[in-house]
């Protein structure tokens, strides 16, 4: 199992008008708990789609534990399953800066297509990649 975590600090503009994040931001966390665990691997999105490949959204899960407000410094732990074989899914815990205070935990699943829009299997780019990590873990 991959994973990784970053650290991100609650902005002004994430919270509505009663101080908590708003419930959207959860998903731009998780896109960037996606995104830099990508990064960690040596790989990033925009690699992938110069390759011709793409990942869209087919679903997505978030489940409100502990309400996060502004200036909260939050951990976003992103976790690669890997037995997931027809596209890619992620799991995703948001925790208070202390580690222990889960806040929020969430999925999502990714298709992979091609430049065509196509549904294709994950792409060797990818898969060695992440074959490559897993051994070295």
């Amino acid at each position: 199992m991959l994973k990784s975590r970053i650290t991100y600090r609650v902005i002004y503009g994430d919270t509505d008008n009663m101080g908590y994040a708003y419930n959207a931001n959860y998903l731009r966390w998780f896109e960037m708990g996606r995104g830099e665990m990508f990064r960690n691997l040596g790989l990033t999105y925009k690699a992938i789609e110069e390759k011709g490949y793409f990942m869209p959204l087919s679903e997505i899960q978030c489940k409100f534990l502990s309400p996060v407000k502004y200036d909260d410094l939050l951990i976003i732990e992103t976790t690669l399953d890997t037995s997931f074989k027809g596209g890619m899914k992620f799991t995703y815990r948001i925790l208070n800066e202390d580690g222990k205070t889960v806040q929020a935990t969430g999925s999502s699943k990714h298709a992979f297509v091609n430049i065509d829009r196509k549904i294709v299997r994950p792409p060797c780019c990818v898969v060695d990649v992440i074959k490559k990590s897993l051994a070295e873990i």
